[in-house]
Formats: structure tokens, C-alpha cells, sequence
């Protein structure tokens, strides 16, 4: 774990969580350091906390355990169904402090509710909100929205709650939630590309916004080299990819990757098989572990071309060649130690792959959590959810990076009603993290 210094704002949204039993939401815009909170959360907390999410991938980003194999939960509408526990899960639910849930805008009002309801029944504290646990929550709802189900499970949500958000959860009439939203972006420099992602977040995007978004980015010919397209449909990432592999002369080299103990499905956080060529252009996955002179080689996101596949991989990162390792992936399961009186974190699954990806183009949606200096945003014949404008765009880290495969149209610009409502209801709630509130 690399020591990062917290920024003052970041420490206030810390103490807050460290030394009090509220229960605390953490969101800001794209590039403000959620993700590094969490993970200084996660290494120095003195409590007993257990973090986990909403999908394989960001459980395994984050060190924790997916919400359904926690809490034993069925997948799909849990309603008022009974909640089966064993005496394992009953322990863990017992002995911790705090929740830690990341990317909780991916979870429904019903889940939500189910854990409220675990939590109740494994405590023996019927009354309370979360069986008096402490809950923290990480996400930003205007990047990712919960997956609607079926018809029957829409109808059900329709039905019974406001919206499928967790913030409509039942659970909330009866706890507090206290609002931190994180203000200083680390990701981008430039107030006016600031300040447009912020029209774009909150859909407020001026006839003039987009003129300079579209002038920038539309009206210049698209890169050839350097950059990486971000598209929302995986099969034109898939195609993108494949057609410049196979440009490349010479034979391509795969790897597979070493898979131990058991993922559950195939919520690998790499490619199970990666395919490369010497000149293709690769994305890393993952913070370089090792700290040179001059700091992180790479971080992830950092876009690079493989330079050897002879006896070790290497791949140049702005005129710097590096050699590759392995990195390995730990998926972890929570269990309580009765003679340490402790919970512990087991390792029960390793997956071990070179940490790249092929990065012509990538899915707006797996680009999460990365930062571009160049990316062609391609929205396609029509952007499909709420936000994902807003998470391609927020990506780069300047104006002067940004190509748009075409113009950015009205139709682009989506922000549900619901996050709206949400936010503009708690913005009076919202402490000034950076003054301590």
C-alpha cells in the first residue's frame, strides 16, 4: 500500500467517518479522489469495517467482497422474502463497525433495503437502522445507475419505491445520511473544462458549452496513434481491436491468465486470454507497484505501445520503455477469527495476468476510474444511459485531448430526474468537506 497524503478536504471527510457513527454517502464529480479516500479508509480506520460493492470487478478493485456473496443474498428482488443466515455470516454482520459500500449508485433501493434488513436480524436490534452499524457509502449517481431488471422486477420498483436508487430506500425515512461531496478535482487543471463537465454532470450544457466542446473536439481530424477510443457499445470496442491487431505485421503472442480458487462466474478483472503484438497499443489496469526515483511509471488508464514480447513484455510509456510483470489479483471473503476475536480478511481466489489491455478502444464503462491526456469520445447512434456522456468526457484530463467521432447533440446530455432531485434536496445537507463540516 502506497502512503498517500490526504488533501484537507479528504482528512475532514475522514475524520467524520473515523470519529463519529454517522452514517456518511461520499460522492463528488469525476477525479476527486473517492477512490483514494476509500483506500486510505480501507489501510489506517481503527475500526472493524468490511467494504464491499455492487459487481465482481469493483469488489476486486477495492479489496472487499461482493454485496451478495456478504450477505448470502439471492440475486434479483429480495422484497419481504425471508433472509436465510448461517452462523458464519451472522458472526461477520456482528462483529463489524462499519459498512463500506463503493459504487453504491449501481445499487438498488431494494438491495439496499436488504442489507438494512440483515443487518437488523443478524444484530438481534430489530429497531435500529443497519442493526446500529455504521454505514458509509462511496459513488457518484450521476456517473452509473442501478442495471433495471425484467419487466416484473421494473413493475415491482414502480410499485413500491420512488425510484430503483438507493437513496429511495425505505431504510433512509428512519437514518440520517450525512453528504459529503468532494469538490477539488485532481484529474483536470483547467477551470473552464471544469466548469463545462460540470454543465455536462448536471446536464446545464449552453448552446455555447457545446459549440467549444464540438469546435475542440469535432473539427479536428481524428488521431491515428496515441489515443484511445471510447465507445459505448462493447461490440465496436471489439472490433476496433481486433481490426488493428491484425494490421500489425508479425505473429501475436497470448497469455492466459493463471486462475486459482474460485470467481464466481467470470468477473475477471483482466482478459482471461490477452492477445498483443509487438506496436500494439495497450492500456494498463492497475497503479505500478513499484516506486522509482521519479515516482509511478504508470497509473491506471496510462495508454502505451509494446515494444519486445521477447523473453519479457515491454511496453513505452512517453519515450520510456518498461518491462512488465504479472500482477495478481486477490478476491477476498470476510470471516470472523474467534480467537483473535478479529475479522479477518482471507484471500479465497487469485487471478494473475500481465496488467493490460488492449486500448485502441475501450467501453465508456470500463474506462471508470481512468484518466486519458488523449481519447476520442464515440457516442455512437445515440448515448443509452444517464451519465455516460459525462464519464467519457471527465476522463480527460484537458480540453485539448478531447476528439468526438461526431458532434455532441442535445440527445447526448442525459441526467435522470431522480439524481437531480436526489442531490438538489441534499445540497443543503452537504458538508463543506474542506472546512471540516
Amino acid at each position: 500500500m502506497q502512503n498517500v497524503t490526504l488533501s484537507r478536504e479528504q482528512s475532514a471527510v475522514f475524520q467524520a467517518i473515523e470519529g463519529t457513527r454517522e452514517h456518511v454517502f461520499v460522492t463528488g464529480r469525476a477525479g476527486t479522489g473517492k477512490s483514494t479516500l476509500l483506500n486510505h479508509l480501507n489501510w489506517h480506520t481503527q475500526k472493524q469495517i468490511v467494504i464491499c460493492a455492487p459487481t465482481g470487478v469493483a469488489a476486486l478493485n477495492v479489496g472487499g467482497q461482493t454485496i451478495h456473496s456478504l450477505f448470502r443474498l439471492p440475486i434479483g428482488v429480495i422484497a419481504d422474502h425471508d433472509i436465510d443466515q448461517n452462523d458464519a455470516v451472522r458472526k461477520i454482520l456482528n462483529a463489524m463497525d462499519t459498512l463500506v459500500i463503493d459504487e453504491v449508485s449501481m445499487v438498488n433501493a431494494d438491495l439496499m433495503d436488504a442489507m438494512d434488513r440483515s443487518l437488523r436480524q443478524a444484530r438481534q436490534r430489530p429497531l435500529e437502522p443497519f442493526g446500529g452499524a455504521q454505514v458509509v457509502l462511496f459513488g457518484d449517481p450521476y456517473q452509473l445507475a442501478p442495471v433495471p431488471g425484467d419487466g416484473d422486477e421494473r413493475a415491482y420498483f414502480a410499485d413500491t419505491y420512488d425510484s430503483m436508487w438507493f437513496f429511495d430506500a425505505r431504510v433512509w425515512r428512519e437514518a440520517d445520511l450525512r453528504i459529503f461531496e468532494l469538490g477539488e478535482i485532481h484529474r483536470q487543471h483547467d477551470d473552464e473544462f471544469k466548469l463545462m463537465l460540470n454543465a455536462v454532470r448536471h446536464g446545464r450544457v449552453t448552446a455555447e458549452i457545446a459549440g467549444v466542446l464540438n469546435s475542440v473536439g469535432a473539427r479536428r481530424p481524428l488521431p491515428e496513434q496515441g489515443a484511445i477510443t471510447l465507445a459505448t457499445r462493447n461490440d465496436t470496442v471489439n472490433r476496433i481491436n481486433a481490426t488493428q491487431l491484425h494490421r500489425l505485421p508479425g505473429h501475436s503472442q497470448a497469455n492466459e491468465a493463471e486462475v486459482n480458487g474460485d470467481f464466481g462466474g467470470r468477473a475477471f478483472p483482466a482478459d482471461e486470454r490477452l492477445e498483443l503484438k509487438v506496436g500494439a497499443q495497450v492500456m494498463f489496469l492497475r497503479n505500478d507497484s513499484a516506486i522509482g526515483p521519479d515516482g509511478q511509471r504508470w497509473v491506471n488508464g496510462t495508454i502505451g505501445t509494446v515494444t519486445s514480447l521477447d523473453r519479457a513484455v515491454r511496453v513505452e510509456v512517453d519515450g520510456d520503455e518498461h518491462e512488465v510483470e504479472p500482477v495478481t489479483w486477490e478476491k477476498y471473503k470476510y470471516s470472523w477469527d474467534p480467537t483473535r476475536k478479529k475479522l479477518e480478511r482471507q484471500v479465497v481466489a487469485e487471478f494473475t495476468q500481465f496488467p493490460l489491455r488492449l486500448a485502441w478502444a475501450v467501453t465508456i464503462h470500463k474506462s471508470q476510474g481512468a484518466s486519458y491526456d488523449t481519447a476520442i469520445v464515440d457516442l455512437g447512434q445515440r448515448v443509452f444511459s444517464p451519465g455516460q456522456t459525462y464519464v467519457a468526457l471527465s476522463r480527460l484530463t484537458s480540453l485539448d485531448g478531447l476528439y468526438l467521432a461526431r458532434p455532441l447533440r442535445p440527445s447526448d446530455i442525459i441526467v435522470d430526474r431522480n439524481v437531480e432531485r436526489f442531490m438538489t434536496g441534499a445540497m443543503r445537507e452537504i458538508g463543506a468537506a474542506a472546512s471540516g463540516a
